[in-house]
């Protein structure tokens, strides 16, 4: 998601996450930002199609999404929140205010409420 959001700047990054109902993420799918702006994100059709047959393929779920914000801190804007329409998904930021320290949250957004959730990330080869 970091690698994506930096390869991206400066537009937002957006991308899919793959995982089980009960929240281990398995895969970020990083995807194409159809709207090419650094305040918005459209994630290109196809490519959502093409992350959900890959995931349920393997057995997973489409279980959230992810971007970044590109002048501003990985928490929801009011943008983000109006958009939340899945309430079970895990919806990750990545904040590129400062380049060089770049942050990444989660969070659950349900009827327009925001609530942190911890993530906790394992390398894998």
């Amino acid at each position: 998601m970091v690698e994506h959001a930096r390869d991206c700047y400066p537009e937002e990054a957006c991308g899919l996450l793959a995982g089980y109902p009960d929240g281990r993420l398995t895969k970020a799918y990083p995807l194409t930002n159809i709207a090419h702006s650094a305040v918005n994100y459209v994630i290109d059709p196809s490519e959502h199609f093409g992350a959900l047959r890959d995931a349920e393929s393997k057995g997973w779920e489409l279980v959230g999404v992810f971007h970044s914000h590109t002048h501003s801190p990985a928490y929801p804007s009011s943008t983000d929140v109006a958009l939340a329409v899945e309430p079970d998904w895990l919806y990750v930021l990545v904040g590129m205010e400062r380049i060089d320290t770049l942050s990444v949250r989660g969070f659950r957004i349900r009827d327009c409420r925001i609530t942190e959730k911890t993530l906790s990330f394992e390398a894998h080869s």
